[in-house]
């Protein structure tokens, strides 16, 4: 496989998956399994099908079902269409904050054995730190909101566990019918920001008894950067969120069992190129699949879905100009496409799902 032809995961997968099974056999988790099952039949010709008919000229089709897992890059893309537009209807009109809490590389190891404890203890940890310093910033002072997303990769595809939370430079007092703003393109200090983060996992770590490692550093990195109106990072974090760690269009090659695949430096901007066994790739793939249940997006405080009256409380009094967001939504947010008749182009609507895999033949 190679050249100009798209190289799907799901041949991918097909291949290598006798190999990947008996190469990692020790680390492989039922969660894995299932989503590389599910990945593998996505869209192709093993995988259920639906029947459609034109409202228009009454023609029948047949269309297989994508697998609807949130690991697989085909599916879940109206589920992030509609978390974008969620969370950009509760924008709110101040200067917006993109942090970034990285666990360190001697950590990972330990979080890889108990993610589900590690991953939510990050979250914890990165909210309670959030709001100690929002809590004591002189220009702030109140209940604070905000948006937290996991990722647990980089953009090679290497075991990275990090949270990215965007959080508006705005509190509220709901008791008192307040609210606190800071201008301006600081919000705090990077280095403090770290300091605690680290102080409250390690602190967490120990009380819900897990291993740590002997040495690791003292300095923890967390970024702070603005991001405007936090518009465009929602819409950059909402597109990755559900939809798997690689674009197929990114898989450059697969030639005597190994693959390439190309990734965008953060530093440089530009694209390089990595290539390991199909049986590494797959590893690469499944080791980012998500616990069960365990939810990678969260929303605190007043942006949490409970606030709606709060929200809605700040757009009237703050005069926030809801048509120009919505006017961004209808830009950047693609409605699910209509699937169209081959014989009159009129809309074709669903009639049943989940038929048997073999497609009837048609007249």
């Amino acid at each position: 496989m190679g050249g100009s032809e798209m190289i799907l995961i799901s041949d991918l997968i097909k291949q290598f998956k006798s190999s990947f099974l008996k190469e990692y056999k020790q680390c492989i988790l039922p969660s894995q399994i299932k989503a590389m099952n599910a990945m593998q039949v996505c869209r192709t010709n093993e995988s259920p099908c639906m029947r459609v008919q034109c409202g228009a000229c009454g023609h029948e089709s047949y269309f297989h079902h994508s697998c609807g897992h949130r690991s697989c890059p085909h599916c879940q893309n109206h589920e992030c269409q509609q978390w974008i537009e969620k969370q950009l209807q509760r924008q709110v009109p101040a200067q917006y904050f993109m942090i970034t809490f990285t666990l360190p590389a001697q950590f990972r190891p330990y979080a890889w054995l108990n993610q589900r404890k590690i991953y939510q203890l990050m979250f914890e940890c990165v909210w309670e730190t959030l709001q100690k310093f929002v809590k004591n910033d002189k220009k702030l002072g109140g209940k604070a909101g905000g948006i937290a997303v996991f990722h647990s990769h980089s953009r090679a595809l290497d075991y990275h566990p990090h949270i990215h939370f965007i959080i508006p430079a705005l509190t509220v007092d709901v008791s008192k019918k307040e609210w606190r703003e800071k201008e301006g393109s600081y919000l705090f200090n990077h280095k403090a920001l770290a300091k605690v983060f680290r102080a409250k996992m390690l602190a967490g770590m120990a009380r819900e008894n897990l291993a740590t490692p002997e040495r690791y550093p003292e300095k923890w990195v967390v970024d702070c950067k603005s991001v405007g109106s936090g518009s465009k990072a929602l819409v950059y974090l909402g597109r990755y969120l559900y939809r798997g760690v690689i674009q197929e269009k990114d898989i450059l090659s697969c030639v005597d069992g190994m693959v390439t695949y190309r990734y965008k430096k953060s530093d440089t901007k530009k694209y390089v190129t990595k290539t390991v066994t199909g049986e590494k790739f797959l590893w690469l793939l499944l080791m980012h699949v998500p616990p069960k249940r365990f939810r990678r997006a969260r929303n605190y405080g007043f942006l949490h879905p409970n606030c709606k009256k709060v929200i809605q409380m700040l757009h009237y009094v703050l005069k926030w100009n809801l048509e120009k967001i919505q006017n961004f939504i209808k830009k950047h947010i693609k409605k699910r496409p209509e699937i169209k008749c081959e014989k009159c182009g009129g809309v074709m609507n669903i009639v049943c799902t989940q038929l048997p895999a073999i497609i009837p033949a048609m007249e």
